[in-house]
């Protein structure tokens, strides 16, 4: 499952009303279900949609301290391989069938780009309302470790007693928003590569 974190004033209702609102029309139908704080959206082919195979993306949202993690699960493509399959077989038997087939083959090439258009929701969604995936205020504030005053991230000695903070500075992956403890050189979320 691939997973993003979003830092900042957002709740996973706005990530659901986002997808809701983009994929609950045309060939596909969404259901959103709740699960105490988390919510589930599942996009998929309507039953009786007019053109194209059947596919379905299941997406999680919970929140997080100061934040939402939204993960997206493998798309089922079955149902849009065998709606591809069957196009080509029919090109092969007469190349004129490509034309009756166009309406399938559009819808199928807009399935297989599901899970992209999806993370392009969730993107947009979480840009409008101003979440990031940099770490939040509340999150960039160390405790020192003698006195217990919280410090800013960055700070090389606490603020209050003087005393060294040293390498315990947080980061956020540049790739899915992860935090991560200062020094580490792989994300353990995304497994990108932090510089």
């Amino acid at each position: 499952m691939e997973q993003k974190i979003f830092h900042g004033n957002i709740s996973p209702v706005d990530f659901a009303h986002g997808l809701i609102a983009r994929f609950n029309r045309g060939n596909y139908r969404v259901q959103q279900v709740n699960n105490n704080d988390q919510i589930v959206v599942q996009i998929a082919t309507a039953n009786y949609a007019r053109s194209g195979g059947q596919t379905a993306l299941s997406i999680s949202i919970r929140p997080v301290e100061d934040g939402v993690i939204v993960g997206i699960g493998e798309q089922q493509w079955l149902g849009v391989a065998a709606s591809l399959g069957m196009s080509a077989f029919a090109a092969l038997a007469n190349p004129m069938n490509l034309f009756s087939r166009l309406d399938d083959i559009a819808q199928d090439i807009e399935s297989l780009q599901l899970k992209d258009e999806a993370w392009n929701v969730i993107n947009q969604t979480a840009a409008s309302i101003g979440a990031t995936m940099e770490i939040s205020e509340r999150l960039r504030r160390l405790e020192c470790g003698y006195c217990g005053t919280a410090n800013p991230v960055g700070q090389s000695n606490c603020i209050a007693c003087g005393a060294p903070l040293g390498d315990v500075h947080p980061v956020a992956c540049p790739k899915c928003g992860y935090v991560v403890p200062a020094g580490s050189k792989v994300c353990p979320n995304c497994k990108t590569v932090i510089s």
